[in-house]
């Protein structure tokens, strides 16, 4: 068996390494927008592994073809050298350039190898028989020109894909009224949410999508810390801005802006949407077909069968790929900004005024749609939605979790073996939820509120998370200050705990008109929880990791020192052993009554003991606790409110103080709710200017 594979590899080594690039090129054609919308570990770790093995398997055979003898075997392999460029190195597909931001600081690194492979390809190409006579050297020299010019523009891409040089580009082009909308469009209702039948119109997601393109230069100069606006830039920028955002969902937009974003940093739209791009798009295709008939004229005479299948599927693949592109390329709504914005008039005219693009659009959205099985129509936008997904994590789940070792899953046994229990218990102990409508709601009027009442100074939070709620009732002062924290962190761990005592306390918090109050504090808490637990990053601040080991430490004996604390049940033994999530809410969670308990317990001994700073907080816990329930009962303020705004302050604090560089990072796995509410802010804010 073994000699049998390493003969199999010698005498077909070539033809193996080609169709695993062909092979590895259409995975990333296919999963690459998989990142855009959703967290898919699997799809991530398919497409991440394809986005490695695409450029070395592409290095490997140029250097193993320069340096082996099969080319006097097989002399057809030199004609496949230029694929390794244009389809099936870093030419690659349009929708995507890097797998995360920091690939787009290695541009260096990826035009060095530019070099070195053109080079390699050119010596291929000089210096090694090529056989089938002038068409099939015509051919080969077509198809290496187009793989260098698609080679240096990924290349170019991966640079203008970095946040150093989108900043470059907003200097150099201050904001200004862009007109990226439609006549058809202005003379639409804004109502996006009713049912669309007229042809003559935009639908309402494509609507949606033309304006965020027009208000996209905002989006463009938050991501670079660049948002304050010139005053000679000021004049008629407000009214601009109101009038483009009138009548239109702010969570949408926010939606597509940042799927916009997604484009300039992890595909080749930065370079695609150009005069240049669309030329290459334009030609592709052509030299790609002369080059397919100029093979089938050269004859097959001499050359091996397989070798002539494999040239064939190689030119009809790369056909079909840069066809594909040219039609997403002309189809795409960034062909719309494009020729709202060209100075080309008559271009704009003949494009747009005559409707010709948009019936080209609706054709590219029509084969979409049957690409996709004849899914539903508008997957084609929803791609560019949210998927309104968020992490939870629950410290009193988690604290609560068995501690009988015959329960524990066998994949967290395995994690423990090899020094992962860490991960795995973030991992296995967290969960996801739906954003609903009435959170959604909730978030929305609060941050309106905040601006309203000027909050916001160039975009910016002037306040202490948590302070603007307790101030307007006269609160901010003594444990509710205290409780908020030194550091963002401590704060967050902090409150989450002091809310899930106070829930369990609660009289109101039980009542049947608070539910959509309790439900969206549960989520919002354990929301910031998942944050500073599995994604510390996307909050601003130093971590607390050591005060949070701490405090579940002291979570745990002291749930393990209460007799009345249930036994997980001998039934459900087994089903545990192959559990793999067991995140708050799950079916496998534990019951409400064991983490009341917990929450009972912890109210119990700490809430007669004196504030102390030495970790874990769980005095400034029950004591937090203490303070919201005596409100409750003197009726002096709405608590649940006052609870709910407090989680909304820290939210919105989040979102406004984290970096810029980890709202951009985190757009490549599906991307964050304080991202979209740190750029809701900050439209908000240039609306109001």
């Amino acid at each position: 068996m073994d000699g049998g594979l390493l003969a199999l590899w010698n005498h077909q080594s070539m033809q193996i390494l080609v169709l695993l690039s062909l092979g590895l090129q259409f995975i990333l054609f296919i999963l690459a927008g998989v990142r855009r919308r959703e967290d898919a570990p699997v799809r991530r770790f398919i497409l991440w592994l394809a986005y490695l093995m695409a450029d070395s398997t592409a290095i490997y055979a140029v250097g193993h073809l320069s340096f082996s003898s099969i080319v006097q075997v097989h002399p057809l392999v030199t004609f496949w050298a230029p694929f390794w460029i244009v389809q099936l190195h870093l030419g690659g597909p349009d929708n995507i350039t890097a797998y995360a931001l920091q690939d787009n600081q290695l541009w260096l690194r990826h035009l060095q190898t530019l070099i070195v492979q053109v080079l390699g390809v050119a010596y291929l190409l000089l210096y090694r028989n090529m056989a089938g006579g002038n068409l099939l050297g015509l051919a080969t020299v077509l198809m290496f020109a187009l793989g260098v010019v698609k080679y240096g523009e990924r290349t170019w891409a991966l640079k203008c894909g970095t946040l150093e040089s989108i900043g470059s580009s907003v200097k150099a082009q201050p904001p200004a009224i862009h007109k990226h909308f439609h006549p058809q469009d202005m003379a639409q209702p804004p109502a996006i949410h009713k049912h669309f039948h007229s042809q003559d119109k935009a639908p309402p997601e494509e609507f949606l999508l033309r304006r965020a393109h027009s208000l996209f230069h905002i989006c463009k100069r938050a991501i670079v810390d660049s948002s304050v606006i010139e005053e000679d830039t000021m004049e008629g920028h407000e009214e601009y801005t109101s009038q483009m955002m009138d009548g239109v969902e702010l969570w949408a937009l926010m939606e597509i802006e940042l799927s916009l974003m997604y484009d300039l940093l992890y595909t080749k739209a930065s370079v695609v949407h150009t005069s240049l791009g669309y030329l290459v798009r334009s030609v592709s295709p052509l030299v790609t077909a002369a080059s397919l008939v100029l093979f089938h004229l050269a004859g097959n005479d001499g050359h091996n069968t397989d070798d002539i299948a494999i040239t064939y599927i190689l030119l009809g693949g790369a056909l079909f790929m840069e066809t594909t592109s040219l039609m997403n390329a002309l189809g795409s709504s960034w062909t719309f900004a494009f020729l709202s914005s060209t100075k080309w008039h008559w271009l704009k005219y003949t494009a747009l005024c005559d409707g010709k693009w948009d019936r080209l659009r609706r054709l590219v959205v029509s084969l979409h749609h049957v690409a996709k099985g004849g899914a539903a129509s508008a997957s084609r936008y929803s791609s560019r939605r949210w998927s309104c997904t968020i992490g939870q994590y629950n410290m009193l789940h988690f604290c609560t979790r068995p501690a009988d070792t015959l329960t524990t899953p066998l994949l967290g046994r395995l994690a423990n073996l090899v020094a992962l229990s860490e991960w795995w218990n973030r991992k296995h102990h967290s969960g996801t939820v739906k954003l609903s409508i009435p959170v959604k709601i909730f978030i929305s009027n609060y941050m309106r509120r905040l601006y309203s009442r000027g909050e916001f100074n160039t975009g910016m939070l002037r306040k202490k998370w948590g302070e603007d709620p307790l101030g307007r009732l006269e609160l901010y002062g003594g444990i509710l200050k205290e409780s908020l924290g030194v550091e963002f962190q401590e704060g967050i761990l902090i409150w989450h705990l002091g809310t899930d005592v106070f829930l369990a306390k609660s009289r109101t918090a039980k009542a049947e008109d608070a539910a959509e109050r309790v439900e969206a504090i549960k989520v919002l808490s354990n929301y910031k929880m998942f944050l500073l637990v599995d994604r510390p990053f996307m909050l601003p601040g130093q971590p607390q990791n050591r005060l949070y080991q701490r405090t579940c430490d002291k979570l745990i004996s002291m749930r393990s020192a209460n007799p009345k604390y249930p036994a997980r049940r001998r039934s459900g033994r087994i089903k545990n052993l192959f559990s793999v999530y067991d995140g708050p809410g799950s079916s496998s969670s534990r019951s409400a009554t064991e983490m009341k308990d917990l929450a009972n317990n912890l109210y119990d001994k700490y809430v007669n003991q004196e504030l102390t700073n030495v970790a874990p907080r769980l005095t400034h816990v029950a004591k937090l606790a203490e303070k919201l329930l005596e409100k409750e009962r003197d009726g002096t303020a709405d608590t649940l409110k006052l609870v709910l705004d407090v989680w909304m302050d820290i939210l919105v604090y989040a979102g406004n103080k984290c970096s810029r560089n980890s709202h951009a990072q985190k757009l490549n796995s599906g991307g964050e709710m304080t991202t979209i509410l740190w750029l809701m802010a900050e439209y908000l804010y240039q609306a109001s200017l």
